[in-house]
């Protein structure tokens, strides 16, 4: 017989062949995430967007404003057009901010300070200027190696430009990816965020866990079985709403809180090069912790270097690699230059970062704060819109990574499976869950990064000709460029 906390497979004699131990299967997975969310990794996004950055010139950085006009531009799809793909410009945008715009904006950065102190702010829009960059090479290439697949919809991203960027021999690699983002999905994309959006409503609001389970099951249900298409409208549309109403939050906060402001701006940078001391119940940071906690949350949130925007991307409706990833890469400074930086300060701004609070409820006592009364359920109502969004936007991720694993006909399948987690992940404890899939998620990085790296002199090469007057389309030959072998 199994023992309490163990199981296993048993043999014809019902004893057991192999028993597991769930605590030790914690330890395991604990130190597995200790690594890939531990300095080596964070080194390696880092330096891999630095590479970027500077194979560019400082492209992404330079070209900004180009990018505005192009995602502004590219709001409506032409039915017309020449360009292939399903949805426009704009909504790949969007469906890639429904994922990182998230509770990593909310509770992330409110960790971020907690643990590094008010200089992680810094790192984190360091970060973010470096992840431009990433963001803008996964989507050149998620176009430029895009498929069609049985159902005449463009399929992409990290799994695709391995292996047709790289060559069939790295196609295992592209299979990694493609099983650590169809688990991360599972959990970081679907039961973690049902999870904290029951959280949210029954402390705020008192609505019974399996109440918000199923009315974001029925709710995220109608969006998802309908596909790229219904998901990216309802991200369209969505997504600027409640990023401009969390912002517009924020600012009347900041108005309240005007005479701090400047205090803020000067500790973020202060601190961000030298420790800050013990104060009230906050325990002090040195620059080490400023450094790693703000370079993993910037990361944590606006996700690049971890390969899951590009899959959205690799469904807009443009067969210029370049312009579209000219419009990905506003997803790192809207999601953290943006967004992230209205938490940060209003958090700052406030006193309640000294008094040892962190995540989620540090962000929702400095609202309520300057707002007293409302400002607790703003942070509630902005966590479970952001929550429900990253769902959806996520069960995209997951469901390309399952097709690419097993093929078109598991597409629905898929959907369904996803959309009945929900419920199960809102009434459920799922401390292992999120270790898994918080692992999962970072372990997608290693093969997308080395993607990247490889694959840098097609990026270079692509954006070199666009801005010369010559855009090579997908399909057409580059010349010496091309690693595949």
């Amino acid at each position: 017989m199994a023992t309490a906390g163990r199981s296993g497979p048993f043999d014809s004699n019902n004893n057991v062949i192999m028993e597991v131990d769930v605590d030790q299967l914690n330890a395991v997975f604990s130190a597995i995430n200790g690594v890939v969310w531990g300095p080596l990794m964070l080194i390696l996004l880092f330096g891999v967007g630095i590479y970027l950055q500077v194979g560019l010139k400082l492209m992404p950085i330079r070209k900004l404003g180009l990018g505005f006009s192009l995602l502004w531009r590219g709001r409506r799809s032409e039915a017309d057009s020449r360009d292939e793909g399903e949805i426009s410009p704009f909504n790949a945008l969007m469906t890639a901010l429904s994922a990182t715009i998230g509770t990593g904006n909310i509770a992330g950065v409110a960790t971020a300070i907690a643990l590094g102190g008010p200089g992680a702010v810094f790192w984190m829009w360091l970060t973010a200027l470096v992840g431009m960059a990433t963001k803008f090479a996964e989507a050149v290439l998620a176009v430029r190696y895009r498929e069609t697949d049985s159902t005449g919809n463009h399929v992409g991203g990290p799994m695709y430009y391995i292996r047709n960027g790289l060559g069939k021999r790295w196609a295992w690699l592209g299979g990694l990816f493609a099983f650590f983002g169809a688990v991360a999905a599972f959990g970081i994309g679907n039961t973690v965020q049902s999870n904290s959006v029951a959280d949210a409503l029954t402390t705020s609001f008192g609505v019974p866990a399996w109440l918000t389970g199923v009315i974001i099951m029925v709710l995220a249900g109608a969006v998802i079985l309908g596909g790229i298409k219904r998901i990216s409208r309802v991200a369209g549309k969505l997504v600027p709403l409640m990023a401009v109403a969390y912002f517009a939050a924020g600012v009347v906060v900041l108005v309240l809180n005007a005479d701090q402001i400047g205090n803020a701006l000067g500790t973020i940078f202060s601190h961000a090069f030298q420790p800050i001391a013990a104060s009230g119940g906050f325990a002090g940071a040195a620059v080490a912790a400023a450094i790693r906690f703000g370079v993993a949350r910037g990361i944590f949130s606006n996700e690049a270097g971890l390969g899951s925007a590009p899959i959205a991307h690799a469904a807009a409706q443009t067969r210029n690699p370049v312009r579209q990833g000219l419009i990905a890469m506003l997803g790192t400074f809207i999601d953290t230059l943006v967004v992230c930086t209205m938490t940060a300060l209003v958090i700052l701004t406030s006193t309640h970062w000294l008094d040892g609070e962190s995540g989620a409820a540090l962000t929702s006592l400095s609202f309520d704060s300057a707002l007293p009364g409302i400002g607790q359920h703003i942070v509630a109502i902005a966590l479970s819109i952001f929550a429900f969004t990253t769902i959806l936007g996520w069960s995209f991720y997951g469901e390309k990574c399952f097709q690419y694993l097993f093929g078109d006909r598991t597409i629905l399948l898929y959907r369904i499976l996803f959309v009945l987690a929900v419920p199960v992940g809102a009434m459920a404890k799922l401390d292992f869950i999120w270790l898994v899939a918080d692992t999962f998620n970072a372990m997608m990085a290693i093969p997308n990064l080395i993607a990247l790296a490889l694959l840098s002199p097609v990026v270079f090469k692509l954006t070199r000709d666009h801005f010369a007057g010559k855009t090579v389309l997908p399909g057409e030959a580059l010349e010496d460029h091309d690693p595949k072998a």
